[in-house]
């Protein structure tokens, strides 16, 4: 497929059958997000940012149109070879942290390596990198009860770029934290994107935090605004 973005989506339609009606949650999308970008979905609730970014992740099938990420057609692979591109390819940052309880921090941003071949050792060195990136090493062996909700959506973060994804995909990632922590957690997401060259796709509504993107592209209905 065309396209020179690190992410091109053409003509994307995502339906669904509620009884007698037929919802359209993306109606003919296509967006081009270039590599080393971050760009922020924004739009009311039911808009499709949420169904756009889980499309772009791999985790949701279109019911038509193309999509093409980092190279990959994902029309065009199976379901296990999606499973084993999303470890390879996609970081996700989740609203709620989605931390392990009882793991320690460590544990818990060791968890997406545990399907990749590596050795302990190297395990062990790609989860240090990862907390020292996002200032949490200190706190490598604290369980996310002991950790203040930005620290844990720190630890998220550390997760979610700890096989080195091309891109981060970020679902309403400051929408649990307040406005300090919010703050912290952004600049953390700028100064990856910027050292790292990771593609950023946020999907959020708050204006603030949408403020921090390069770009942004909004979402009405199912169809891009603008």
């Amino acid at each position: 497929m065309k396209g020179n973005g690190v992410i091109v989506a053409r003509d994307v339609c995502k339906y669904y059958r509620m009884g007698t009606n037929e919802v359209r949650a993306l109606d003919h999308v296509t967006v081009e997000i270039g590599a080393g970008e971050f760009v922020a979905l924004m739009g009311p609730s039911g808009s499709g940012k949420t169904t756009l970014m889980n499309i772009i992740a791999g985790i949701d099938n279109p019911t038509s149109g193309r999509v093409c990420v980092a190279g990959a057609e994902l029309q065009e692979m199976s379901e296990a070879e999606r499973s084993a591109w999303r470890t390879r390819t996609i970081g996700y940052v989740f609203q709620n942290f989605n931390l392990v309880p009882v793991l320690t921090a460590e544990e818990n941003v060791e968890l997406p390596l545990l399907l990749l071949p590596l050795s302990r050792a190297e395990r062990r060195a790609h989860v240090e990198a990862a907390l020292e990136s996002v200032n949490m090493l200190a706190w490598r062996r604290h369980y996310p009860r002991q950790l203040s909700g930005g620290q844990e959506q720190r630890v998220a973060i550390a997760r979610a770029i700890v096989t080195d994804p091309a891109v981060l995909v970020a679902d309403e990632p400051t929408g649990n934290l307040d406005a300090e922590a919010e703050r912290e957690v952004m600049e953390l997401l700028v100064q990856l994107n910027r050292q790292l060259g990771t593609t950023v796709v946020m999907v959020t509504h708050d204006a603030t935090a949408a403020s921090y993107a390069g770009r942004i592209i909004r979402l009405e209905k199912g169809r891009i605004r603008g």
